[in-house]
C-alpha cells in the first residue's frame, strides 16, 4: 500500500497540526463512532477494490471537526492511492482545477474541503471529469481558440462540507455516496481521549477523562484540542498526569465553562442580551459588533448555542433564548415589546 500524500507538507504547519495528523485514526477498524457510515464504506471500498475500480465519489457533510477529512484520508489508505487536498476557496480558475486533475494517478483521492464554496465556472469544469473522467480545456484565445478533451485516469473526489444545503444541484447528483457526520456520544469521546492521550503518551485518569468529555460538544477536534492544551499544563504544574484537577485549570485557562461554551460564544450571548437589550439582531450586525466573519458565527459558532437552546434564528434576526438569560446570570429578558423596538436585518 503506497504512503498518503498530501499538497501540505508537514513543513508548512504547526506543531499543533502535525499533532492532530498523528492523532487521526489510519483506518476504518481505528476509526470510532459514526458506525453506520463505517460499515457503509467498509462494504463500498471492498467492492471497489475487488472490481479493481475507483470508489465512487463521496460526499461527506455536517459540523467541522467531525473527521471528515480523516475518512477521506482512510479512503485514500485503504485504496492504496494518493490523497491531494485542496479547498473549495482555493479553486478560483478551471486551469488551478485542471492542474490537480491531470496530476492525479489511478485509485487517487482527491479531496476538496468545503466544497459548497467551489466557483461556478470551476464546478461546470468538475461535471464530465467526475462522470466520463474527461475534462475539456480550450488552448488560446478569440478566433483561433479550440477545445481539446482530455482522458483522466479513474479517480475519486470526495468532498466536505458544513453547509450541504448551498451545493448545487448538479454537484450533488454527481455523488454517488452521500453521508453525513453527526456528534459524538460522551462514552466514544472517552474513547477518543483516551487513545488520544495513549499515543501522546500521557496519562489521563478517568476522573479527568470524564470532565474532560463534558466540555468537548462531542467534537473530536475539540477533545484533542483541549487534550493536548491539558497535556501541558500536566507537564508544568502536575506530575505529568491529566487529573481531575489538571483538566479543570485547564478548561479555566481556555475559558471553557461548564457546558462547553468558550468566551466567543458568551461574548455573542452577551451582544444578543445586553448590549441589544434582547432585540432580534440581524448576521451581519451581529459580525460587526463581534469583528468576525458572518460564515464562521453561522458555521461554527451558532449550531452549537443553538443545540443548547440559548439562541434562536427568527425571521427578524438571531436572539438569545430564556436558556442563555439564565446561564448567563442574568435576572430575565426584557419585555417582549422592547424586541419590536429595534428592526435590524437578518
Amino acid at each position: 500500500m503506497t504512503e498518503v500524500q498530501r499538497i501540505i507538507s508537514p513543513e508548512q504547519v504547526g506543531d499543533d497540526s502535525r499533532e492532530e495528523t498523528h492523532l487521526r485514526p489510519q483506518s476504518l477498524a481505528e476509526f470510532v463512532g459514526q458506525e453506520q457510515i463505517v460499515e457503509s464504506l467498509t462494504i463500498y471500498l471492498k467492492a471497489a477494490k475487488k472490481r479493481s475500480e475507483a470508489l465512487d465519489h463521496v460526499l461527506f457533510s455536517g459540523p467541522p471537526g467531525l473527521g471528515k477529512t480523516t475518512l477521506a484520508g482512510i479512503i485514500a489508505q485503504e485504496m492504496g492511492g494518493r490523497l491531494v487536498v485542496t479547498s473549495g476557496p482555493t479553486l478560483e480558475k478551471p486551469s488551478d482545477l485542471a492542474s490537480l486533475l491531470t496530476s492525479l494517478e489511478e485509485q487517487d483521492i482527491l479531496f476538496i474541503d468545503e466544497i459548497h464554496r467551489l466557483r461556478g465556472v470551476v464546478e461546470e469544469y468538475l461535471y464530465p471529469a467526475m462522470e466520463d473522467f474527461k475534462m475539456d480545456i480550450m488552448l488560446d484565445a478569440g478566433p483561433g481558440s479550440k477545445s481539446v478533451r482530455l482522458d483522466l485516469k479513474p479517480f475519486t473526489l470526495v468532498g466536505a462540507t458544513t453547509r450541504s444545503g448551498m451545493l448545487t444541484s448538479p454537484l450533488r447528483d454527481r455523488f454517488g455516496l452521500s453521508f453525513r457526520l453527526d456528534p459524538y456520544t460522551d462514552s466514544q469521546i472517552g474513547t477518543i481521549l483516551m487513545r488520544s492521550a495513549h499515543i501522546l503518551k500521557t496519562e489521563l485518569i478517568s476522573e479527568g477523562c470524564d470532565l474532560l468529555v463534558s466540555r468537548c460538544r462531542g467534537t473530536p477536534r475539540i477533545a484533542n484540542r483541549i487534550l493536548r492544551r491539558c497535556r501541558d499544563v500536566a507537564q508544568v504544574k502536575g506530575s505529568g498526569k491529566i487529573t481531575a484537577e489538571i483538566a479543570q485549570r485547564t478548561l479555566t485557562m481556555l475559558g471553557i465553562d461548564n457546558l462547553g461554551l468558550d468566551e466567543m460564544d458568551r461574548k455573542i450571548l452577551q451582544l444578543l442580551a445586553v448590549k441589544f437589550g434582547g432585540a432580534p439582531v440581524g448576521l451581519s450586525t451581529l459580525g460587526a459588533a463581534l469583528g468576525e466573519e458572518t460564515e464562521t458565527i453561522e458555521e461554527v459558532y451558532e449550531p452549537y448555542l443553538i443545540q443548547c437552546g440559548f439562541l434562536q434564528r427568527t425571521p427578524r434576526g438571531r436572539t438569545a433564548t430564556l436558556n442563555a438569560y439564565q446561564h448567563l446570570g442574568l435576572k430575565e429578558p426584557p419585555h417582549p415589546s422592547r424586541q419590536e423596538s429595534l428592526p435590524l436585518d437578518i
